[in-house]
């Protein structure tokens, strides 16, 4: 618990940093009061425009700055794990972890074991989930509204051409980054599971189709829900020359719906109330969404509670959506269906690479 403001200190000045000042800066009693990243020039760029203290190193940074009461950390995917832990060992504070939070399934339950030890909290981001029209087919499907689901349909038809994975020697690589499933999939696999319910079982085929990357760009795959359903998941960065769309579609025994857009954040078709469409739709001038300002809400209400209680995404849930995140590469590894709640981690992500290790560390 924190008594009164929630000062927030940002690692990793990258291409969503930005996006966690506005956002969290709308928060009464939330306010970002430093940023760090081993590349100073990218800090000094977010520090002198809104005037506040930038480093190169995030021990000097929280070493410094007494009163950060929060670390929001956004550094490479596979760099999250090891930065989490090193900050709650050093300086017991919270952490607010970007996506894909963490790459495997073990990191998740360590992370978070260790946050309990010491007395502080994990908060992942998965801003999706406040989306206007993924709130609104949340509520429509606990009522029941579209019946039965029968079958479920996720799209994400990006484009990142080479310029984009060349932009720093951790994109495009198993180590740090994942491909087009952890890094831009990773919102669309949460929400398999935070609409529909558990998936159980997988069949994945993943390939690299339009960079020249380690891990892939496409991956097109079908899913068993637990409830019966089936499903289907296609998701690539190699559309080209533009995003096109991100979409869930779900068929049930009384209708359907779908959100889409470039990030879900369009009702594009509720066969319920037609009308409702527009209404539970934000037109956005980017992919990343609203659902910033609304985390940030959460993060304030959690923090500044008397009573213990846990957020949104606790451990267990952000555990099951990194371990189904793992069971679509492990099926496209071996090459065969797996059953989710059998999978422990992927071969591939996460592994060790010791030259982009020292280099981000």
């Amino acid at each position: 618990m924190i008594s009164k403001n929630i000062n927030i200190a940002l690692i990793g000045c990258g291409r969503i940093a930005e996006h966690h000042i506005i956002h969290s800066n709308r928060v009464k009693e939330c306010k970002v009061i430093a940023v760090c990243d081993k590349n100073i020039n990218k800090a000094r760029i977010y520090g002198e425009k809104y005037k506040i203290p930038f480093f190169a190193d995030y021990n000097k940074m929280l070493n410094e700055i007494k009163n950060i009461n929060v670390v929001a950390i956004m550094t490479p995917s596979g760099m999250h794990y090891k930065h989490t832990i090193d900050i709650i060992k050093k300086f017991k504070k919270h952490i607010i972890i970007e996506k894909p939070a963490y790459l495997r399934p073990n990191e998740v339950d360590k992370a978070f074991r260790f946050a309990k030890k010491n007395n502080v909290k994990i908060f992942p981001v998965f801003q999706n989930r406040y989306n206007k029209s993924v709130k609104k087919l949340k509520k429509a499907l606990i009522k029941n509204e579209l019946g039965s689901i029968r079958i479920v349909n996720v799209r994400v038809r990006w484009c990142r051409p080479d310029r984009y994975y060349n932009l720093a020697e951790w994109r495009g690589t198993f180590s740090q980054d994942g491909g087009a499933l952890t890094n831009q999939g990773i919102h669309h696999v949460d929400l398999i599971r935070y609409l529909f319910g558990e998936v159980d079982s997988v069949s994945a085929t993943m390939k690299t189709l339009g960079s020249k990357i380690e891990v892939e760009d496409s991956v097109v795959a079908i899913f068993n829900l637990k409830n019966g359903a089936i499903g289907s998941l296609e998701i690539t960065t190699a559309a080209r020359p533009i995003d096109y769309e991100a979409s869930i579609s779900v068929l049930g025994s009384k209708g359907m719906s779908q959100i889409g857009g470039l990030a879900v954040n369009e009702l594009q078709v509720f066969s319920v109330k037609p009308s409702d469409c527009m209404k539970y739709s934000q037109k956005i001038p980017n992919a990343l969404g609203l659902g910033h300002t609304d985390f940030y809400k959460e993060v304030k209400k959690n923090l500044l509670s008397k009573t213990s209680k846990n957020f949104v995404v606790d451990r267990n849930d952000c555990y099951k959506t990194i371990r189904l995140l793992n069971a679509f590469y492990k099926s496209d590894e071996i090459k065969k269906k797996v059953f989710v709640n059998k999978v422990k981690n992927s071969r591939r992500l996460g592994k060790k690479n010791i030259k982009l290790l020292k280099l981000y560390s």
